[in-house]
C-alpha cells in the first residue's frame, strides 16, 4: 500500500482522530495513521494508547482558566460529533469537584467556571451530605457541582466517533502501527510495521507518551510519562439503582496522595458494571519507549491498586464491591502543563502532544488547535493565555 496526502496524523488515539476530522472537515487530503486495540496486552509488542477505556470523568470546571476553556469548547461540540457519527460516548450525570473549606484549589475552579459562565452550586459540609449521601466526606470539605454539561465519557466510543466523523469527511484510515517518519525534499515519508510508505506535505505527530520514541521526531519533546494504576470496582445488580445517580467526582485532598478522581458505574466490554477510581499515591516514571511499552505489558502496580481501594471504601464506606481488578494507564506531563502545539524543527512536521492527565474531556479542541497550526501555521490561540509551544531537550 501507499499513498500521497497533504497531511498525515500519526496516532490514532482521541488527540489524533480530533486533529484528523478537523483536518478532513477543512477539505484537506489526510490520513489517520495508528493501531488498532491490541487483543491482548500482556502479549502485545507494538505501541499502546491510554484511550481503551470505557470511562473518563468530562467536566468544564477546573483550576485552570486555558484547561476550562479547552473543555467547554470541546463539551459543546459532543452531541453534533455524536448524531454525525452514530455512536453515543457521552453521559451526563454531572460533576462534583470536593476539596478543603477556604482552600485555595476551589477558589480557582470558581474563577475559571465564572469567567466562562458555567451554572455551578456551590455546597457546604452540610450541602453536600444532603445532596450525595451515598458519598461519605469529612467535615471540613466543601464542593463545586456542574450539573449540566458535565459527567463522563467513554473514550473507546469518543475515539471510534472521531474516526468515523473523520473518513466521512474523506480522510483515509489506516491501522497500522508507524515505524519510521524520514522529512525529504519534497515532503515527509511515514513506512508503516507492515513495510507500506505514505508521503505528505505535513505530518502531526499525535502519539502520547510514544512521542519520546527515537524514530519519529528529530527533536525528544521535554515530556515526563508516568506509570498510573486504575481500579475498577465491580458493581454487582443490587446496587446499580442505588448508585446510578452518581456523579462523576474528584476529591482535591491535602497531598497527591490523598487526591483521587472517581467515575459512577459504568458498563464495560465484558458486560460487567464498573466504579473506576485513579489517584496514584506516588511517581514512577517511564523513560523511554521501552519502558512504555512493559508498563503497559505489566498489567499495573498491586501497591497503588491497594491504595486506591482504600480511597474507595472510606469514600462510599456502604459499597461492597462483587470483585475488583486493576490496570496499568500513563500520563504525559509537559514542562509547562499544557499540550504541546507546534512544529518540531522545519514547518513539515508537528507535534500534538501531552495531556497532563485531563485531555481526555478536551480532546476535540486540542485536535482542532492541532489541525489549525498544520492548516495556517500556527495555532489558533484565540481566548487562551498559553502559546501550546513544544518544549525541547
Amino acid at each position: 500500500m501507499s499513498g500521497t496526502f497533504d497531511t498525515i496524523v500519526v496516532g490514532k488515539g482521541m488527540m489524533g482522530a480530533s486533529a484528523a476530522r478537523h483536518l478532513a472537515s477543512s477539505g484537506a487530503n489526510v490520513a489517520l495513521i495508528g493501531p488498532d486495540e491490541p487483543g491482548d496486552w500482556a502479549t502485545h509488542d507494538g505501541v499502546f494508547s491510554s484511550h481503551y477505556d470505557n470511562g473518563r470523568i468530562t467536566r468544564t470546571i477546573d483550576s485552570d482558566g486555558d484547561w476550562a476553556r479547552m473543555a467547554r469548547r470541546s463539551i459543546e461540540r459532543y452531541h453534533a460529533i455524536e448524531s454525525r457519527s452514530g455512536i453515543g460516548f457521552y453521559t451526563e450525570v454531572g460533576c462534583l469537584i470536593a476539596g478543603a473549606d477556604g482552600g485555595a484549589y476551589l477558589g480557582h475552579v470558581d474563577a475559571a467556571a465564572r469567567s466562562l459562565g458555567v451554572a455551578i452550586a456551590h455546597l457546604d459540609p452540610t450541602g453536600l451530605r444532603s445532596r450525595f449521601p451515598s458519598f461519605s466526606f469529612r467535615g471540613h470539605e466543601r464542593g463545586i457541582f456542574e450539573a449540566r454539561d458535565a459527567g463522563h465519557v467513554n473514550p473507546r466510543a469518543l475515539v471510534a466517533a472521531e474516526t468515523v466523523c473523520a473518513a466521512m469527511a474523506g480522510a483515509s484510515v489506516i491501522s497500522r502501527e508507524v515505524t519510521d517518519l524520514v522529512e525529504t525534499a519534497d515532503g515527509v515519508t511515514v513506512t508503516t510495521i507492515d513495510g507500506a510508505a505514505y508521503q505528505a506535505e505535513k505530518v502531526l505527530v499525535a502519539t502520547g507518551g510514544f512521542a519520546l520514541s527515537d524514530r519519529l521526531l528529530r527533536r525528544t519533546p521535554v515530556l515526563q510519562v508516568m506509570a498510573r494504576t486504575v481500579l475498577f470496582a465491580e458493581v454487582a445488580e443490587a446496587d446499580r439503582d442505588r448508585l446510578s445517580a452518581m456523579p462523576s467526582l474528584i476529591r482535591n485532598g491535602a497531598s497527591e496522595a490523598d487526591s483521587f478522581y472517581l467515575l459512577p458505574p459504568i458498563r464495560y466490554p465484558d458486560g460487567k458494571t464498573y466504579i473506576k477510581i485513579g489517584g496514584d499515591p506516588d511517581d514512577l516514571q517511564l523513560r523511554d519507549e521501552a519502558a512504555i511499552r512493559s508498563w503497559f505489558r505489566s498489567g499495573g502496580r498491586a501497591a497503588a491498586a491497594a491504595h486506591l481501594a482504600r480511597h474507595l471504601a472510606d469514600i462510599l464506606p456502604d459499597f461492597a464491591p462483587a470483585s475488583t481488578h486493576f490496570s496499568p494507564c500513563v500520563v504525559s506531563l509537559t514542562e509547562t502543563g499544557y499540550p504541546y502545539i507546534g512544529y518540531v524543527e522545519s514547518d513539515r512536521v508537528a507535534l500534538l502532544a501531552g495531556g497532563n492527565g485531563m485531555a481526555a474531556k478536551s480532546c476535540d479542541e486540542i485536535g482542532r488547535l492541532g489541525a489549525s497550526l498544520i492548516l495556517d501555521g500556527k495555532v489558533d490561540g484565540e481566548g487562551y493565555s498559553q502559546s501550546f509551544a513544544p518544549v525541547f531537550a
